[in-house]
């Protein structure tokens, strides 16, 4: 299966997943994880499932006794974990490569 784009955005949102893998994680504790803001976060996060990366469940508090709107909590699937590993590692070969070739790109003067 061919998965997301590896974009920044996405390599950090599966970074602050990948802290805990079996952990869930509602919206804006991966905003936290991964430093970026909520309209970033929720497409990758949306495509992220589509592709079966990621489970995700609605909380069964009540909004109201809670004080605060339901919470929709993030995992990687299992499947999705070595997926997402893969994906990461091919996308650090390709920066390193890509740093050897053209060394100025990233502000690296080698």
């Amino acid at each position: 299966m061919a998965g997301p784009r590896m974009t920044l955005p996405t390599q950090l949102v599966l970074h602050a997943l990948l802290r805990e893998p079996t952990q869930e994680l509602y919206g804006l504790e991966i905003c936290a994880a991964a430093g970026l803001p909520s309209g970033t976060i929720h497409p990758i996060l949306a495509r992220l499932e589509k592709a079966g990366w990621l489970r995700s469940r609605w909380e069964e508090a009540d909004p109201a006794e809670a004080g605060r709107p339901r919470r929709r909590y993030y995992r990687l699937d299992p499947d999705g974990l070595g997926a997402a590993r893969e994906a990461l590692q091919r996308a650090e070969t390709s920066a390193r490569a890509l740093t050897r070739l053209r060394p100025g790109l990233t502000g690296d003067a080698r």
